[in-house]
């Protein structure tokens, strides 16, 4: 059968990649083609299109770049339509596919939504659509099936967070290996700083991240680099003294971080997944967080504080975002009894996430819808 299968962002390239390796088990004959990045490329897709050129974030951000965006919903309509797939698949990304999902679906393909759309979030009224065009959607977070099934009455699968099978796939080598892999002190604590992988989103919180690591020569503090974004992007940061740099390398970083400062996002999940203690930061352009500020009904940022449904991890948001609060919020994770209470925390956050095998069960899904199967 074929597939076609859109990611717009990092953490879509992984969780694509690993629902490609899985389709591919499956169903041996699996033709793919995909917009992604290099794990989708890599898991055995045919990539279409990077989503290096689609990694727009904010309000004002997508505004500036709308005829970009446009080429891309163009183009990738008409691929689409060349490629001619038995499903088209959709992971995340929900301002760009659920635009290609109300074409798709009224071309006649079948229509599948892996990682659901954040509408719990903002613009809930985005269902209407998501009824109208999805003809099966899997969610990974435990909260969505009881949002969608009891509230909008939109029968969902939950199969799962990807991550924890991401994360046990690892290879994990002795942490003084991993240290001297990336050239770093086999003596200091290393604390990781995750800026995101956007440029916006780097540009406006990394410099504060940076600040934390003045007066702090105990600690070593380490960027991760995002694959979308080129080395020389990162040369103003690593050089302001006690910070190294690593690329493509984040799942190891963590395994040996004593703490980490992250960007919201996945990557907040990821590091309470591999057990390091965090503070989470956001800053975002001005106009943007104005109109977020006033869309978004939630009462965190991070989905570890989302899934637990409590504060586990401190969320420093735009303003608070600031040298000494950070500064202040780093000290208490790094002894003592905060960060005991969020390595207790991030015990209960994997229960509720649920066990292995999440890009199985899609795929399982997937295939079966294919196939008439009732799911």
């Amino acid at each position: 059968m074929k597939y076609y299968i859109i990611a717009g962002e990092a953490s879509g390239d992984l969780h694509g990649s690993n629902l490609i390796r899985e389709l591919r088990v499956q169903d041996p004959d699996a033709q793919i083609r995909c917009w992604g990045g290099d794990l989708m490329q890599e898991a055995g897709g045919t990539l279409a299109r990077h989503y290096k050129s689609m990694a727009f974030m904010g309000f004002f951000e997508v505004i500036a770049n709308l005829g970009s965006i446009f080429r891309n919903i163009s183009y990738c309509k008409e691929d689409i339509e060349e490629f001619n797939p038995d499903v088209v698949i959709f992971i995340d990304f929900s301002g760009f596919n659920l635009r290609i999902a109300k074409w798709a679906k009224a071309k006649g393909y079948r229509t599948n939504y892996y990682i659901s759309p954040q509408i719990w979030a903002s613009r809930e009224n985005r269902i209407k659509k998501i009824k109208r065009d999805i003809d099966a959607m899997y969610v990974i977070l435990p909260f969505e099936k009881d949002f969608y099934e009891k509230k909008h009455d939109f029968p969902v699968h939950f199969v799962g967070h990807p991550l924890i099978d991401a994360i046990a796939n690892t290879k994990a080598e002795a942490p003084e290996v991993t240290r001297k892999q990336l050239g770093l002190s086999p003596e200091k604590k290393v604390i990781a700083l995750l800026p995101g992988s956007r440029v916006q989103e780097v540009q406006k919180t990394l410099d504060v991240m940076l600040s934390a690591s003045r007066r702090m020569d105990e600690y070593q503090f380490v960027i991760a680099g995002a694959p979308s974004l080129e080395d020389s992007f990162y040369e103003p940061f690593t050089r302001k003294g006690n910070v190294s740099f690593v690329k493509n390398r984040t799942y190891e970083l963590l395994g040996i971080a004593h703490a980490a400062l992250v960007t919201s996002g996945t990557a907040t999940l990821e590091t309470a997944l591999f057990n390091v203690p965090q503070v989470v930061c956001y800053k975002g352009n001005w106009i943007s967080y104005q109109i977020a500020k006033r869309i978004i009904t939630l009462d965190y940022i991070s989905l570890v504080n989302l899934v637990m449904g409590k504060e586990v991890v401190k969320e420093l948001i735009q303003g608070d975002l600031t040298p000494a609060n950070l500064r202040e919020e780093l000290n208490k994770i790094l002894e003592g009894p905060v960060r005991q209470e969020q390595l207790k925390t991030y015990e209960e956050l994997r229960k509720k996430l649920g066990g292995r095998g999440a890009s199985k069960e899609a795929a399982s899904l997937i295939i079966a819808g294919l196939k008439g199967v009732d799911q």
